[in-house]
């Protein structure tokens, strides 16, 4: 995952950062390092400078030099956008935080959002909407329709296009101001707003002024919860939301034999089957079925996933 481009006010040191860019995506990592000190030399304290730089040092196999970097890092970026926290656990130099800062989750997809769709679906071959939208049919019937449906991190939407012909009314919501604006193009959503998942339902944005809580008789979280880490917030939100009966239908990247979560070099995090059904069942739900599928592909390989239907117990 790239680090967030931001210009360091300093004309000649983007010249050389963008020409540290360009060496070390030719293969020449040491040579990006040295040019990215360069430009680090003109402005010792540009946070983007510094994840960069840490980036070039990784790439060039030195890793005591990188976590030097990243610590630097760690002290100039006050809210963790450029995600220092979780780079030093993946280099073992800190433990994994529970959760990613949200400034960085913000801001990346943020950055993304013009081109999400695109990369997703035509180099990615991301499926998890459909790969959901196939797993409800199979449980509950191709022509069951919902009251209403709760598109939790809706993204550009892509979730919203795939269940929208099976839902009276559709809500999304996004962490990205960015994100929930490409959304709102697809025409498919009755209400969109930001919210943050880890927050408590009171102050998440799930439940603003005329939004009651456990209106929804189905929620999807598509790609969400491997932004997240811990998943208590999460359950505590969807657990606010949904009505009883209703269905909760979501996707995780597969953590194997981890007792929870484990933090991944892509800086996302995988949960453990185990660890999600214990989550769900503190939280009142009951796992109807689940089925394992490569997610996507994540350089040139595919992603290991879990897709989880599980129904609100009635009492």
């Amino acid at each position: 995952m790239t680090a967030i481009s931001h210009s360091s006010g300093d004309l000649i040191a983007d010249r050389r950062a963008d020409y540290a860019r360009m060496l070390d995506e030719a293969g020449d990592h040491a040579a990006a390092a040295e040019v990215m000190e360069q430009a680090m030399a003109l402005v010792p304290d540009w946070p983007a400078g510094l994840a960069l730089l840490a980036t070039y040092r990784e790439n060039a196999g030195d890793v005591a030099a990188a976590i030097a970097t990243l610590k630097k890092l760690d002290g100039e970026d006050a809210e963790d956008v450029f995600a220092a926290s979780l780079k030093l656990a993946v280099l073992g130099a800190a433990e994994p935080p529970a959760h990613p800062p949200g400034r960085y989750v913000e801001a990346l997809f943020d950055s993304y959002a013009d081109h999400f769709d695109q990369a997703l679906t035509e180099r990615l071959e991301y499926n998890a909407p459909e790969r959901l939208a196939a797993l409800l049919a199979g449980s509950e019937g191709e022509t069951r329709r919902f009251r209403l449906c709760a598109d939790l991190g809706c993204g550009t939407g892509l979730s919203g296009a795939a269940f929208c012909k099976r839902v009276a009314r559709l809500e999304g919501f996004d962490l990205s101001a960015n994100m929930l604006a490409k959304a709102e193009e697809k025409v498919v959503y009755h209400h969109l707003a930001q919210a943050d998942l880890l927050l408590a339902p009171e102050e998440s944005g799930l439940f603003a002024p005329g939004l009651e809580r456990r209106r929804a008789d189905l929620v999807v979280a598509a790609d969400v919860l491997m932004y997240l880490g811990a998943l208590d917030s999460l359950m505590d939100n969807v657990a606010s939301l949904i009505a009883p009966g209703g269905i909760f239908l979501f996707s995780v990247e597969d953590g194997g034999d981890a007792e929870t979560f484990t933090l991944l070099p892509s800086l996302r995090y995988a949960h453990a089957f185990a660890y999600v059904e214990g989550m769900l069942s503190r939280a009142g739900f009951d796992l109807k079925s689940h089925e394992r599928a490569a997610l996507r592909k994540d350089a040139g390989e595919p992603v290991p996933g879990i897709l989880f239907l599980a129904v609100r117990r009635l009492a």
